[in-house]
């Protein structure tokens, strides 16, 4: 029996197409990498029995990379990025082994299905997926179609099942083109990133953040927040003068007019006209009007205008209000959230989406007299080709969903009814008077039928009291003409939906990544949300787009970028050549580059006004080993020490806190050594400033601790406080915190794994022995008397942590609270649960401790 392979995007989109597909008789397991199950069921497929195997990936299966030396900073001339580095696709997320799971579970497959998001990065990934899989299917006969591409737009029955009934096959123009965007993207910002990063964070020491970045999207999109605080900046008010008339239409009742001139910018003329209109008792009607006028109804809804909404409306950043739109889809609770559409094909079944929310407490009323007296086709939008507008796909209350997953639900449902109701339908009076020479007028609105506003109600024609009935000629007693004094006033700050709009015209990212660009900005320190989700650019914002327009105004224009997306869409559509496009664009860029280093201090002279050089910043905190004088904590990101009279600077580990370590020396250097603590529950370790970013042996890399330094004799080294190997990475070792007590801990020196012991001892030490079952180190433990746990009121105990059963008892394993980006569990000595103390003969065997053996340690996570 032939065998189906089917991809999803996502595991919990994986489960739900298998259930439908299957109609619930499955099986399913969790798949080798422990993140994506298979779900299993017999069926038929191209007349024939089959076998259906369906997984998922858990997005982008490779990533772009730099090879070798290329990754390095400080190896290669940043302007060789732009050609001369050579690139490589590498697994996006290693730990997930998603090329080895799929190849383990696609082998011996005769056909692929392939579920991923119907948009450009769904067609790419699709390919990622058969690079792996491809090689391990069995061999197709002679001109036999295996590889099929199923297309939809949500997670229903309908859709899943005309979706495999009409399987295609992957777009490779649409996948090239995701390929051109990642390499510029690539390149590019690494290049100037590289750069600017380098020669500003080694020039000043309050910028305040880890990476100066350059991105061919997120530039631009900084810049429209930049541009709109100039102009606040260079915003002068002007003085204005109004006329306001007020005429006493009823008892107890009067009309406040407008001024027909709006406003004058001469006081005298200001005055003129209120002494002439001042003169006058009554005010005569010149003419009045009564029309009706329709509000219209909203298009159906794109992604750019979800996003939009969730920023003004619900206070939702949007990056936020993506990945929630995209939970509700792989929920099935809405239809794929990423489309440029806003109108809805002709064969697009609106009732029974309509029909999903009859009974909902909320709006059951509405959809009901919609679907009696019949719905209003929406108005058409416009058709981007991609997928329908976003619609709501089966019903939903707040106790299901719950915080900001329900709002936005709720608005994506109020939205829809709202296209397939009618307009809002209102009467507009006008009376127009004569006061004096002067024309003023007053206006009113009446709701006839409230439409769509009924859903949508702040949407609403507002209330305003209603005219009297006159006519022409009518007079009415003049109550009061005043004038009033008042000032232009400066725009505010971009707000996030503005932005988004902004964007969207100029052509700068899609829908799927202009949250990400606008997150990125914020996470960079570029700007900062203010309230009203309103961005306001911090200094080194400003500082960096002013720059960018002192030395090449088109590094920040969306103009360029623009273009650049036309170019890649064309490739989407098989109109340009991949490598043209690739070429070209990275040529111009790579001139711009080259000018922008040699125009650099062009930027430098904007910096040196808004921000401190590194001798200038800091405070002292431990001696330099070359000079012995007092080198400076900069604890503004990248926090580093900086030794003015060397003109050093020495990079430290992040996201913690740095202070001297008891006026101790490194024996190597003469530095005085720094301790690196995340907090009273994560972990800490004394380092050397010199050795961790020049390591002084050959096994040890750059970013490395005394707790992974191999010195054979120094008292803070791996080699005098290793313990053992971490009971989760394969490549740690558990190392002695000697600072931690009274409450003794042991960390892992790769990844965060904290093991708290040994509360209230006096005394932790690390043995020369070692345990003979395990070759771990021992542990010489000194209690106080009065607070030993240990039997028979002893104070003193030796023994292994890992299979001591006294031990076993004063142990508990937790994860640190944060993490220092260093400990990411890379390549290092590979060694048996004892450390490394140089004391085991050469080929002797390192034999793993048994699993019953980690019960010490693997009590309890946090």
């Amino acid at each position: 029996m032939k065998t189906v392979f089917m991809v999803a995007e996502k595991p919990s989109l994986a489960q739900s197409i298998a259930k439908i597909l299957s109609r619930g008789s499955m099986s399913s397991h969790k798949g080798l990498n422990g993140a994506c199950s298979v779900h299993e069921y017999m069926g038929t497929f191209a007349g024939q029995p089959v076998r259906f195997k369906m997984t998922s990936v858990c997005g982008h299966v490779m990533t772009l990379d730099f090879l070798g030396k290329y990754n390095k900073w400080d190896k290669v001339d940043p302007a060789e990025l732009f050609s001369q580095a050579p690139t490589e696709k590498k697994e996006a997320n290693p730990k997930l082994n998603m090329v080895k799971f799929l190849q383990v579970e696609g082998r011996g497959c005769d056909y692929i299905v392939l579920w991923l998001d119907c948009d450009k990065e769904g067609e790419n990934i699709c390919f990622e997926v058969l690079d792996a899989v491809l090689p391990v299917m069995n061999k197709a006969h002679s001109g036999e179609k295996t590889v099929f591409r199923a297309r939809f737009s949500s997670i229903t029955d309908t859709d899943i099942c005309k979706a495999m009934a009409c399987l295609g096959e992957p777009d490779h123009n649409e996948a090239l083109s995701v390929d051109a965007r990642q390499e510029l993207d690539l390149r590019i910002g690494c290049a100037f990133t590289r750069f600017q990063t380098k020669y500003f964070q080694g020039k000043y020491g309050d910028l305040d953040s880890s990476l100066i970045s350059f991105g061919p999207c997120q530039t631009p999109t900084l810049g429209f927040c930049v541009e709109r605080h100039d102009k606040i900046q260079s915003f002068k008010p002007e003085t204005y003068w109004v006329l306001q008339a007020k005429v006493n239409a009823e008892k107890d009742k009067s009309l406040l007019l407008d001024w027909d001139r709006v406003r004058v910018f001469d006081r005298e003329i200001a005055q003129m006209f209120l002494n002439m209109t001042k003169l006058e008792k009554e005010a005569q009607v010149e003419a009045t009007s009564r029309k009706e006028k329709a509000k219209q109804r909203p298009l159906a809804l794109n992604t750019v205008e979800m996003l939009r909404v969730a920023s003004s409306a619900l206070g939702m950043g949007p990056q936020h209000a993506m990945q929630t739109a995209e939970r509700l889809y792989t929920q099935g609770y809405i239809s794929y959230p990423r489309t440029e559409t806003t109108h809805y094909p002709e064969n697009f079944d609106l009732k029974a989406s309509l029909r999903q929310q009859a009974n909902h407490p909320y709006w059951a009323d509405t959809v009901k007299q919609l679907l009696t007296e019949g719905i209003n086709r929406p108005r058409k939008g416009h058709d981007a080709g991609d997928h329908p507008p976003i619609t709501p796909m089966r019903s939903a209350t707040e106790d299901e969903l719950g915080g900001d997953a329900w709002r936005l639900y709720e608005y994506i449902t109020r939205h829809f009814i709202a296209t397939v109701s009618h307009d809002c339908k209102y009467l507009q009076s006008t009376i127009s008077f004569r006061i004096g020479p002067e024309l003023f007028t007053c206006s009113g609105k009446t709701v006839i039928s409230p439409g769509f506003t009924e859903i949508m109600p702040w949407q609403s024609v507002p209330l305003e009291e209603s005219l009297p009935t006159c006519q022409r000629g009518d007079t009415f007693p003049v109550g009061e003409v005043k004038m009033l004094e008042k000032q232009t006033n400066p725009p505010d700050y971009l707000t996030e939906a503005e932005l988004i709009t902004l964007m969207e015209k100029h052509g700068i990212g899609t829908d799927a990544s202009i949250p990400v660009h606008i997150n990125n900005i914020c996470q960079r320190n570029y700007v900062s949300v203010e309230s009203g989700r309103r961005l306001k650019p911090t200094n080194l914002g400003i500082v960096l787009v002013h720059g960018y327009y002192k030395i090449d105004a088109e590094l920040v224009l969306p103009t360029i970028r623009s273009a650049v997306e036309k170019q890649l869409n064309l490739i989407a559509q098989g109109k340009a050549d991949y490598r043209q496009v690739l070429g070209h664009t990275l040529d111009v860029f790579k001139r711009k580059f080259h000018y922008f280093v040699d125009s650099i201090a062009g930027m430098d002279e904007l910096m040196e006004v808004s921000f401190s050089p590194l001798a200038a910043t800091g405070k002292p905190l431990s001696r330099c080993g070359k000079c012995h004088r007092f080198m400076k904590y900069i604890q503004a990101k990248p926090s580093r020490l900086h030794c003015s009279h060397c003109d050093e600077t020495y990079t430290l580990p992040q996201n913690g806190t740095i202070k001297l370590y008891k006026e101790l020396r490194c024996p190597l250097d003469d530095f005085e050594l720094v301790l690196w603590s995340s907090g009273s529950r994560g972990k800490s370790y004394p380092l050397c400033p010199y050795c961790y970013n020049h390591p002084p042996f050959r096994d040890m890399k750059k970013g490395m601790g005394c707790n992974e330094c191999t010195h054979p004799t120094c008292q803070h080294s791996l080699s005098m406080l290793g313990i053992g190997q971490c009971v989760e990475c394969e490549s740690g070792i558990l190392v002695l915190d000697p600072t931690s007590g009274p409450k003794w801990k042991v960390a892992c020196n790769k990844c965060n794994v904290v093991a708290h012991c040994f509360e209230n001892a006096h005394r932790v030490r690390v043995s020369a022995d070692t345990c003979n079952t395990c070759e771990a180190a021992l542990l010489d433990v000194d209690f106080n008397k009065a607070k030993s746990p240990l039997p028979g009121d002893e104070t003193q105990h030796t023994g292994c942590v890992f299979c001591d059963p006294v031990f076993q008892e004063l142990v508990e394993l937790k994860h640190a609270t944060s993490c220092h980006p260093m400990h990411r569990g890379g390549p290092g000595r590979r060694q048996g649960r004892g450390r490394a103390r140089g004391r085991r003969p050469p080929g002797k065997p390192n034999p793993r401790r048994p699993k019953d053996k980690m019960s010490a340690l693997a009590a309890y996570f946090v």
